[in-house]
């Protein structure tokens, strides 16, 4: 059985350790679960990307939870907090209404690509008018 002190010192100790493998293992694999969800994958693939990014999401939220449960009260502990439930509801999001996430997908790239668009069609511009 696990004492909540053991788990607690080690959460303190390794904290930079475990932030630091967290951290991009959270927004990778919640940015793997919504490129998934935006190609239309089969569910089962998105739904085992959105576990396994809600697995480290509720690792973080239970890591920030025990530097709350001594007291610690900084802006680090709440930027954590913040991403890990961004990333558990984009998950959730994804699992429970995924024609919406891949709409709002869909607006995205578009966007993006129209204004790359324009970008290359100005920079074409300025080349032509320097030559």
């Amino acid at each position: 059985m696990l004492d909540f002190n053991t788990v607690t010192e080690f959460s303190h100790t390794y904290c930079i350790g475990i932030c630091a493998f967290l951290v991009p293992a959270n927004l990778l694999t919640t940015l793997q679960t919504g490129i998934l969800t935006g190609l239309n994958r089969p569910r089962m693939q998105v739904w085992v990307s959105a576990v396994v990014a809600g697995f480290w999401a509720t690792a973080m939220l239970f890591h920030v939870f025990t530097w709350f449960a001594i007291g610690v009260v900084m802006p680090p502990t709440y930027i954590l907090l913040f991403m890990a439930i961004a990333c558990l509801a984009v998950n959730i999001w994804a699992v429970g209404h995924p024609s919406s996430m891949m709409q709002l997908i869909r607006v995205a790239v578009s966007a993006l690509r129209g204004g790359f668009r324009r970008k290359m069609t100005e920079i074409r511009q300025r080349i032509a008018y320097k030559m």
